[in-house]
């Protein structure tokens, strides 16, 4: 019988509310699984001089989601399969950070990093998101200058700052405007969740950090039933997507700037940078201003004030801020430095990219920074005016930072995005870290995705710096937190803050630099300024 015919009948019986799901049902089974969900890996040994237990593969997923068998883009993987698969629990599956963060090596860093009874438990499984690296790169053809974002607000340049995003938008739109619309984090989950399904896994586990976090939240929202054991480490806050987490580097960077004036005056007889926090801060300001007037030829490289106002993440960390400022203001003093001092590498106190990397073009961080930060939301003001009030109300407030912050960004004039942001509406079982004194993902943030994250559990290493905590901190009051979820699948009872012990980077830099951290590392802003 023909539905149609059979709907009146039905209708007239009080029975249809409860025999058309049954019949959708019925139709539903019936439809012929996705191509994309029914390939295998093809695994081989990865490229380079990684252990044979490293393997790579590549899959075939749809660009739009909205038509899955329209075209198709390819989406790099790679796996270390467990040595202990009786101890197995599953897959685990890492995003390193960005938006624009390779992570096909995450599986080697890993397995050495991972304690041995959590890690016997998972086939560690890396990925390049989609866009970046070996998974059908996008790119925007963007000048090296053309990709800096830290463009400080001034009246007689703003034009120029528009000009700037406008080129940016457009050239993006040129180069790669039939792929960049699908490089969001939605389709980001929508290939995580392919990978599940053609590695044959009923649930996905998952450790993300920084723009990790919100990838993973968004996981959650889109597939909970296949939400496993979740760590996402320095959180996004879902509330903020894209332009209030930027300018959270404007608000909580003035709390860390007064910590460290008051940890440099503190130490004034080894640093000479000024016996109380007003005269530290007068010291800084007076170098910003005179650097502006002729930039300070630091190690070879021309500091101008905008320079060191973009390093505002570097004030995080008090003791390498006032090695770097003492050294800054003796190069502007023309004083010779201590044999064997050193340059600060400002970029590693925030973690930079890892060497062996794929790199199709140079701007490939950079176009997928913007399609994602401009194609997962609508929320970005489309006036110019609008970031010119923001930008020089901002600066007032936020003096280090704010203005820069708040400039005009390319989304002004990008494409209006595919679908909505994600509502963070589903309870989500997982397990959220952070440190209190974290540069890119502040603890502002980290507090916001635990709060829009309901069912969560947060563990938060007091007086822990730096940007990532699990295992990157080898020494984190959380560690052991995390790997008990991670071993046994069982949240604490209730939020766990923790005091954290002195950390190596509480070291002075001019005597023992910093190594860089292996996680998060990528060319984007949630990693680096």
């Amino acid at each position: 019988m023909r539905l149609k015919r059979l709907v009146p009948l039905l209708a007239t019986t009080g029975l249809l509310a409860t025999a058309l799901p049954l019949l959708a049902a019925t139709q539903a089974s019936a439809a012929p699984e996705p191509a994309y969900l029914r390939q295998k890996p093809a695994w081989q040994r990865c490229a380079g001089e990684g252990p044979a237990a490293y393997e790579c593969a590549t899959l075939k997923v749809p660009l739009d989601y909205r038509r899955p068998e329209g075209r198709t883009i390819d989406l790099a993987i790679s796996r270390i399969r467990t040595a202990r698969p009786t101890q197995r629990h599953g897959v685990m599956l890492f995003n390193p950070g960005g938006p624009g963060g390779s992570g096909l090596q995450d599986p080697l860093l890993m397995e050495e990093l991972m304690p041995k009874d959590v890690r016997d438990r998972y086939d560690l499984i890396g990925f390049d998101p989609r866009g970046v690296g070996a998974s059908t790169p996008v790119t925007c053809g963007l000048t090296e200058d053309e990709q800096n974002i830290n463009r400080p607000f001034r009246p007689e340049t703003y034009r120029a700052d528009v000009a700037w995003a406008r080129t940016v938008a457009d050239k993006c739109r040129e180069r790669s405007g039939d792929l960049i619309p699908h490089i969001t984090t939605r389709n980001t989950a929508r290939d995580m969740d392919t990978i599940r399904a053609v590695l044959g896994e009923r649930k996905l586990s998952y450790v993300g950090y920084s723009y990790g976090t919100y990838l993973g939240a968004v996981y959650a929202q889109m597939f909970p039933q296949r939400t496993d054991r979740f760590v996402l480490d320095s959180g996004v806050d879902p509330q903020r997507i894209w332009r209030g987490m930027i300018q959270v580097w404007a608000t909580e960077a003035e709390p860390a700037f007064d910590r460290w004036t008051r940890y440099a005056a503190e130490r004034s007889a080894e640093f000479g940078l000024g016996t109380t926090p007003e005269a530290v801060s007068t010291t800084l300001w007076d170098l910003v201003a005179r650097a502006d007037r002729e930039p300070i030829d630091y190690y070879g490289t021309k500091f101008t004030g905008t320079d060191i106002r973009a390093s505002r993440a570097v004030f995080f960390y008090p003791a390498q801020a006032s090695e770097f400022v003492r050294q800054l203001k003796a190069a502007a003093e023309g004083t010779p430095l201590p044999e064997g001092a050193k340059a600060p590498d400002l970029r590693r106190l925030v973690g930079g990219a890892r060497s062996g990397e794929p790199q199709p073009a140079a701007d490939n961080g950079t176009a997928v920074l913007w399609s994602v930060l401009c194609g997962d939301t609508g929320a970005w003001p489309r006036r110019p005016e609008r970031y010119a009030r923001d930008a020089a109300k901002d600066r007032a407030a936020y003096p280090l930072y704010g203005d820069m912050a708040s400039n005009v960004k390319p989304c002004a004039f990008w494409d209006r995005p595919v679908e909505p942001a994600t509502a963070m509406t589903v309870r989500a079982d997982v397990l959220t870290v952070q440190n209190e004194w974290d540069s890119q993902t502040p603890l502002a943030s980290g507090l916001g995705l635990h709060r829009a994250l309901k069912g969560s559990r947060m563990a938060l290493a007091a007086g822990g710096e730096g940007h990532g905590v699990y295992l990157i901190d080898a020494t984190s009051c959380v560690n052991p937190v995390v790997n008990g979820y991670l071993t046994t699948g069982r949240l604490p009872a209730s939020d766990v803050t923790c005091q954290n012990p002195p950390a190596d980077r509480q070291r002075r830099l001019s005597r023992n630099p910093v190594e860089p951290p292996p996680f998060p590392s990528v060319p984007g802003p949630f990693l680096a300024s």
